[in-house]
């Protein structure tokens, strides 16, 4: 057994949220805090790899991991981010970048044995292909694709476009998480399926592909879906990252189907309550017996 389920790569942002009321938060958040508590609260030691300035080390407090299994990198800048919510479901958004850590390379990786490695970036240039190559000769690498498309110019507004590298990288990734938005964007296919299809065919080996309905996984023979049932949506943010983290975790030991429904479960209950995960795996069996 690997010492880790896990190793999560990624920058902890501060986000600056506003609600379609005009309600303002800040939040420490970013997907390797996400990812890295869902994994945990389901029973998984996940070792959490990240990069701060100095003047930011405080975010660290924000991670619900024991701090042995943080490791923080230095930093010229952190990454920042302001996030305009226009809808009450939060499926629409406006982001802006303020600032963006450091790119996370080859020579950054601890030398810590994990069953898998989960590259949970946020924006382009945290991580290359070099490093995607590099990670999958040593264990299998799971891709949130978020960070591969999803760019920032240089005033800080954001755009989304295809990864030009994809048919290079994707034949390294095992379990690529793509939104429908995003697996459009690659594909060019709405039906999520048929995009599902498209993004097996050019390499990665298990796809999800995440719905404010249901959550999609696709091995290149079958097709299994679970919905989503969260009974209020203001722990929104996040929902991509706990989904992935906690499918890819159970993974290790669990069938498609039963990674799945825990996964489904975990990110409904998770929904319900602002900020990453703090549940436990008897929290989401209870809500699985309840709801699902």
């Amino acid at each position: 057994m690997a010492k880790y389920s896990s190793m999560i790569i990624g920058h902890a942002t501060l986000d600056t949220n506003t609600d379609h009321l005009g309600n303002t938060v800040k939040i420490v958040g970013g997907a390797v805090i996400y990812s890295s508590a869902a994994a945990h609260a389901l029973g998984h030691r996940v070792l959490a790899v990240t990069k701060l300035a100095d003047k930011d080390l405080d975010r660290l407090e924000s991670f619900t991991i024991p701090s042995e299994d943080i490791v923080c990198l230095k930093s010229e800048k952190s990454t920042d981010m302001v996030n305009v919510y226009h809808t009450a479901d939060k499926e629409t958004r406006t982001c802006t970048c303020l600032s963006q850590g450091d790119p996370f390379g080859v020579s950054d990786i601890p030398d810590a044995e994990a069953a898998i490695y989960h590259l949970a970036g946020l924006i382009y240039g945290d991580f290359n292909k070099e490093l995607i190559v590099s990670l999958s000769k040593k264990a299998p690498v799971a891709l949130d694709v978020q960070a591969m498309l999803r760019h920032a110019e240089p005033d800080g507004s954001m755009h989304f476009e295809d990864w030009s590298e994809k048919l290079e990288c994707l034949p390294y990734v095992t379990y690529l998480k793509t939104d429908a938005a995003e697996a459009e964007i690659m594909t060019g296919c709405s039906d999520r399926k048929e995009a599902a299809k498209h993004l097996y065919s050019w390499g990665a080996r298990e796809i999800m592909i995440t719905h404010n309905t249901e959550v999609l996984i696709y091995d290149g023979r079958e097709f299994y879906t679970c919905p989503i049932k969260s009974r209020n949506l203001s722990g929104r943010t996040g929902r991509g990252d706990t989904t992935f983290a906690s499918y890819i975790n159970e993974r290790l030991t669990h069938t498609i189907p039963e990674a799945l429904l825990t996964a489904s479960a975990t990110v409904s209950l998770k929904m319900e309550t602002p900020g990453p995960f703090k549940g436990t795996r008897q929290d989401v069996e209870e809500y699985i017996k309840e709801l699902y």
